[in-house]
C-alpha cells in the first residue's frame, strides 16, 4: 500500500524549500514554516555541533511561538545530514536530531538503514536525494520513507536525467513519498511537478533570493542577471559534479578550459577537506537553470503567498482544458 507522509495534507503548498549549503539558516526555515511549507537546512551550516543543537532550540521556540500566537499549525522543518565517512559529525548531529525530534531528515551521499532507524525511533521521516534508479533502489533498501529525485538542471550536485524520465522510473517500483527537484522557481513549476507524478516539489535556488537566506547581496544579483545558459555544470569545484554560476566560476579563476575537469581544483593544501569545500562554496556560487525565472529578492511570506495564486492558476487553466475535448 502506497504510504505517503502524513503531513502533506495540512501544507497550504506542496513544496519543500531545500537545506543549501551555507545559504538556510533559522530565519528562512522559521518562515517557511509559519507559511505553510516545509523549511530546511543543512546541519554542517553551523561549525559546531554545539551551534547546531542552539539552531534547533531556535526553530522549535519560534515555530511553538507562532502556533501559540496565532492559533496556526507551522509546517514541520527538516535537517539535512550527510550520510559519508568524510563527516566526522554524523554521530554526533544525528543524535542531536534524535534528541530533539526533528520532523524530517534528509539524507545525502548515502542511504544507511541505522541512521533510518534513528529516525523512525521517535516517529521522523527520512528522505534521501537520487539522482538515479541504482541510488533510489539502495535507498528504497534501506527503508526510507520518500526520495528526492535531483533532475538535470537542479542546483548544487544535480544528476543529468530529465525530470519526467526520472519520476517515472523511480515511481515504477517506490510508491512512498517522491520529491521533484530542478528547474522549480514558481507556482506554475510546482503544479508541472504533480502532473508529473511528484508529491512535493523541492525548491532551492529560488529561496536564495529571498530576504531571509543568508546570501550576500552578489550572489542574489547573480542570480538575477543569470540564465539557464550561464549554469555551468562541473565537477571542477568539489570533485562532484554540480551546477554553478558561471560567472563566478571565472571570477574564481576557473576558466572554461578547467570546466571538464574531473577533480576538484586544489584551493590551498593548508585547508583540510571540509574548510576547502566551505571556502570554495563560499566564493563559487550554486545555482539551478531555474535562474532563468528569478529577477527580484522577496521574504519568503510574499513568495509562497504570490507561489500559491501561481499554482492554483495553473491548476484551473489545466481543468479548464477539459471542456474542449
Amino acid at each position: 500500500m502506497s504510504e505517503k507522509a502524513p503531513f502533506i495534507k495540512d501544507l497550504s503548498l506542496p513544496a519543500v524549500a531545500a537545506p543549501m549549503f551555507l545559504i538556510s539558516g533559522p530565519k528562512l526555515v522559521v518562515e517557511c514554516c509559519k507559511n505553510g511549507i516545509v523549511g530546511t537546512f543543512p546541519a554542517l551550516n553551523q561549525r559546531t555541533t554545539e551551534g547546531f543543537e542552539q539552531w534547533l532550540v531556535e526553530i522549535k521556540h519560534d515555530l511553538d511561538q507562532f502556533e501559540k500566537e496565532t492559533g496556526k499549525k507551522a509546517a514541520p522543518f527538516g535537517v539535512n545530514l550527510i550520510v559519508h565517512h568524510t563527516n566526522p559529525r554524523l554521530e554526533a548531529d544525528l543524535a542531536m536530531c534524535v534528541k530533539h525530534k526533528v520532523p524530517l531528515i534528509i539524507t545525502s551521499l548515502g542511504a544507511v538503514s541505522t541512521v533510518v532507524d534513528a529516525i523512525h525511533s521517535y516517529g521522523g521521516l527520512v528522505f534521501h536525494d537520487v539522482i538515479m534508479r541504482r541510488h533510489a533502489i539502495k535507498a528504497a533498501a534501506a527503508g526510507v520513507d520518500g526520495l528526492i529525485l535531483v533532475a538535470a538542471g537542479a542546483g548544487g550536485h544535480a544528476g543529468t536525467i530529465n525530470p519526467m524520465s526520472l519520476v517515472a522510473d523511480i515511481k515504477s517500483f517506490f510508491d512512498k513519498t517522491i520529491l521533484l527537484s530542478g528547474c522549480i522557481s514558481n507556482g506554475r513549476d510546482i503544479a508541472s511537478a504533480m502532473q508529473m507524478g511528484a508529491d512535493l516539489a523541492y525548491l532551492g535556488t529560488r529561496f536564495i533570493n529571498t530576504t531571509e537566506s543568508r546570501a550576500d547581496e552578489g550572489y542574489r544579483n547573480m542570480i538575477i542577471e543569470s540564465s539557464a545558459s550561464d549554469i555551468v555544470y562541473t565537477a571542477a569545484v568539489s570533485g562532484v559534479s554540480a551546477n554553478f554560476l558561471g560567472k563566478s566560476l571565472e571570477a574564481m579563476g576557473i576558466t572554461k578550459e578547467m570546466w571538464s575537469l574531473k577533480a576538484k581544483v586544489d584551493f590551498g593544501s593548508e585547508l583540510d577537506a571540509a574548510k576547502a569545500e566551505a571556502k570554495a562554496w563560499k566564493t563559487i556560487w550554486s545555482a539551478g537553470q531555474g535562474v532563468t525565472s528569478i529577477s527580484d529578492v522577496l521574504p519568503t511570506a510574499e513568495l509562497v503567498s504570490r507561489m500559491k495564486k501561481e499554482f492554483r492558476e495553473a491548476i484551473e487553466q489545466q481543468y479548464k482544458l477539459l471542456d474542449l475535448y
